[in-house]
């Protein structure tokens, strides 16, 4: 009994921390850099408008039925925990493989990289000290960012979501702030809504929006956030959904006006290409000496994003390793802060080597497809959760709800696959190889129940 305890999650996250949680998965990168990307292929202000709505209302409907089948199997691991126990152990393994090799770890760099490019692009000054280049300096501050976030969630889901919370309502307030001031005392014009390309309706635009969607999915990603802590949510039937929920309407709401705000900002034709859609806007409305300021909003969002990639991580690889199908250590918990802390240091180790190899940014480029696919699957899973009457909470919408979902999921990844067929083909070989390694874990946990058996049946 005292082993079971020992290697238990500790049920102690309520409503407020994993509505957070999700706030912070959402929001990151993605909103700040997208939509003059999108712009450059669309050219059209209300067709992006509209594409970030159809992005919430398809993150909304994922939430619906996350948290309806978050309520029936409230353990940690996510799609793995849902695929594993709905149809069988391979496609959980596999999606916890995609997790694993593009889901959080790549993130995890990126943001970590990301938070140093905007904090030195505010603070220029510092870029160059101790005699070191730029770049050097940049990676340096990003592996301190994911050392000092690991072992801040080392100490604990208590404290790591203490200080989750802190950055999540720093960063809604920055957001909330940059929006009032900018729509209220901002030097915007809204004759650029009337600036637009006219829309055609042949392949290749159907391509383009796939894979503009696509993109948009991912600045969306986090929707499914608390589903990952299942094992360590007070009350998970109560609380799983609602967070859900609540957080992807808030944050859908926040992104819609972000972008209304870029628009209003900037010209359409001026937005076209830019990665850095916020400072530009910023520095239309208020002139270039806010520019700092929003890099440091965007290089706090980043923070909040990269730590709650650390908290959900972790969780998918302790559920694989405890069923068997991943490396056993992964499964080990802290005995005194009950966090699964060998799964995070593991997960440190490799996003510090992606910050250091630079490969991460070939994994973001596929990841958004590779981790299109099993939400789809888990969300098919659903029906087959209400035919056994295992459901234990009836979400409004169903089925519609989730065909809308499927169908829409399942066009934008075959349009983006045709619009990038090489990252996405990168993406599919790279669960391919997971199945091998798979059966791996398999063989070896059969030998080793087996040997555990001959030994039994020997000391009798």
């Amino acid at each position: 009994m005292a082993s079971k305890e020992k290697d238990k999650l500790d049920r102690s996250l309520g409503f407020f921390s994993l509505t957070n949680i999700v706030i912070a998965n959402m929001i990151g990168a993605g909103i700040f850099t997208t939509s003059g990307l999108l712009m450059g292929d669309i050219g059209n202000p209300w067709i992006l408008l509209l594409f970030w709505v159809i992005g919430g209302v398809l993150a909304l409907c994922g939430a619906l039925s996350y948290g309806e089948l978050g309520a029936a199997m409230p353990q940690a691991g996510g799609e793995y925990n849902f695929l594993s126990k709905l149809f069988h152990p391979i496609y959980g393994f596999l999606s916890g493989w995609a997790s694993f090799i593009a889901g959080f770890s790549a993130p995890i760099a990126a943001s970590a990289i990301g938070f140093s490019a905007y904090f030195f692009r505010a603070f220029p000054q510092f870029g160059s000290t101790m005699g070191l280049s730029m770049d050097t300096n940049k990676k340096l501050v990003s592996i301190c960012v994911i050392l000092l976030f690991s072992a801040i969630h080392l100490r604990g889901i208590k404290f790591g979501a203490k200080v989750q919370n802190y950055l999540t309502v720093f960063k809604v307030v920055l957001v909330v702030g940059l929006l009032i001031v900018g729509f209220l005392w901002g030097n915007g014009d809204l004759s650029h809504f009337s600036d637009q390309v006219r829309v055609t309706s042949d392949f290749g635009s159907w391509k383009t929006a796939g894979l503009s969607l696509m993109w948009i999915m991912f600045a969306y990603t986090g929707w499914n956030a608390s589903v990952y802590v299942g094992s360590e949510i007070k009350n998970p039937k109560k609380n799983l959904a609602k967070s859900l929920i609540l957080g992807t309407i808030i944050v859908m709401l926040l992104y819609l006006l972000l972008n209304i705000l870029f628009i209003y900002a900037i010209p359409p034709a001026d937005m076209k290409g830019v990665v850095a859609i916020g400072g530009l806007a910023v520095n239309n409305l208020f002139g270039s000496s806010a520019d700092a300021v929003v890099s440091l909003l965007i290089s706090f969002a980043l923070f909040s994003s990269l730590s709650a990639f650390i908290i959900l991580g972790p969780r998918i690889y302790y559920a694989m390793a405890k069923d068997g199908y991943f490396f056993k250590f992964l499964a080990q918990i802290h005995p005194v802060f009950k966090v699964p802390s060998k799964a995070i240091l593991i997960q440190a180790l490799v996003s510090i080597l992606l910050v250091l190899s630079g490969t991460f940014d070939q994994i973001l480029t596929y990841m958004g497809f590779a981790l299109g696919i099993f939400p789809i699957l888990a969300i098919v899973g659903l029906f087959k959760l209400r035919k056994s009457g295992q459901s234990v909470l009836k979400l409004p919408g169903y089925p519609w709800v989730q065909v809308f979902y499927i169908v829409i999921s399942l066009s934008i990844l075959v349009l983006a696959f045709f619009e990038r067929p090489k990252e996405s083909s990168i993406a599919l070989l790279s669960m391919l190889v997971g199945i091998p390694i798979f059966f791996a874990f398999k063989h070896f946990q059969h030998n080793t129940n087996f040997n555990a058996l001959e030994n039994q049946s020997k000391n009798r």
